[in-house]
């Protein structure tokens, strides 16, 4: 299956049928469920996110405003898996510098941690890579990003031996 790359169409702006976050919680993990799902692991200071199907840039900044403004998130690992989409709806470079701009206004100063990205499709990878760049270029950055072909590699990077 390949991936696409298209922009969106009228039908598809705005977006009324994605779901609002759901939560779901256990003794050290709460699991969420929008477009991009994601899981905070307290117990091992990580956000695990997994992306799936068609995503447009506003998933991704929802997510970003939705896991990050939990209390005792910020400072946190993260793992962006996104082996599973299938589409990216109107990808733009401002779109990823707008992206950075607010991750990085969420990163605490004193606290670095790592963001590793799973992106075996070279549209996503290349996406990633500019988001590596990007953030590593922004004053007040905290946050080291490395983008990965495979899961694996992106669970090593973090240290993280299963989800």
């Amino acid at each position: 299956m390949s991936l696409l790359l298209r922009r969106p169409s009228a039908a598809r702006l705005p977006c009324p049928t994605r779901p609002t976050a759901q939560r779901f919680s256990t003794a050290s993990a709460t699991l969420f469920s929008v477009p991009i799902e994601y899981r905070i692991d307290h117990e091992r200071r990580v956000v695990i996110a997994v992306g799936k199907g068609a995503l447009t840039s506003e998933d991704f900044f929802r997510y970003k405003r939705e896991a990050w403004t939990q209390p005792g998130v910020p400072g946190y690992d993260e793992l962006m898996d996104v082996t599973q989409v299938t589409e990216i709806i109107d990808p733009s470079v401002e779109e990823i510098r707008r992206l950075v701009k607010l991750a990085v206004s969420m990163d605490p100063p004193d606290t670095p941690s790592r963001f590793a990205i799973a992106a075996p499709k070279e549209i996503l990878f290349g996406l990633g890579r500019m988001y590596e760049a990007y953030r590593s270029l922004q004053p007040g950055s905290t946050k080291t990003v490395t983008v990965f072909r495979t899961l694996k590699e992106a669970m090593e990077f973090l240290g993280l031996e299963e989800l």
